[in-house]
């Protein structure tokens, strides 16, 4: 039963980093597309509370019930495909820690353009940018933690 819950939770917490952050990178880009700074501004204040609220409690969850689901399951910690599964999460954690400060600039800056009828500021469109790309190898590196939990390769290091 304790396996089975681990698992649940591990499962679920891994989908909710995933669809989390495909979510907010959709809506986000759409919001920018429009390059209106009210609406950016008021997708951007909810993509920084589903940050907080449902990608920052997975990333605390996620390396808890994957810990305790190897040592239950009596995996090695030191196993490759472990070992690489926690490098990419510090991968993707290393993208994405940078990521939410942006999008609380890319906020601000939206807030403060909208107020007095701006145009979204360069800086916005510089952060934008980064953003933009800094999603790319955290997605990556996530896809590749999936792969690594299904397949569990036989990785010698």
């Amino acid at each position: 039963m304790l396996y089975f819950m681990l698992k649940y939770l591990h499962v679920i917490g891994a989908s909710v980093l995933l669809g989390t952050g495909a979510g907010i990178a959709f809506f986000m880009l759409l919001a920018h597309r429009t390059g209106e700074a009210r609406i950016v501004a008021a997708v951007a204040r909810i993509v920084v509370v589903a940050d907080f609220l449902f990608t920052a409690t997975a990333v605390v969850l996620q390396p808890i019930t994957g810990i305790a689901l190897a040592w239950h399951v009596g995996y090695s910690l030191w196993d490759g495909w472990i070992v690489l599964s926690i490098l990419l999460y510090l991968v993707t954690g290393a993208f994405w820690l940078p990521v939410v400060g942006m999008q609380m600039e890319m906020r601000k800056l939206a807030e403060q353009a909208a107020a007095i009828g701006a145009p979204l500021p360069p800086r916005y469109h510089s952060l934008f940018r980064l953003w933009f790309l800094f999603g790319f190898p955290a997605f990556g590196a996530v896809m590749a933690i999936f792969w690594l939990m299904i397949a569990r390769p036989n990785l010698e290091w």
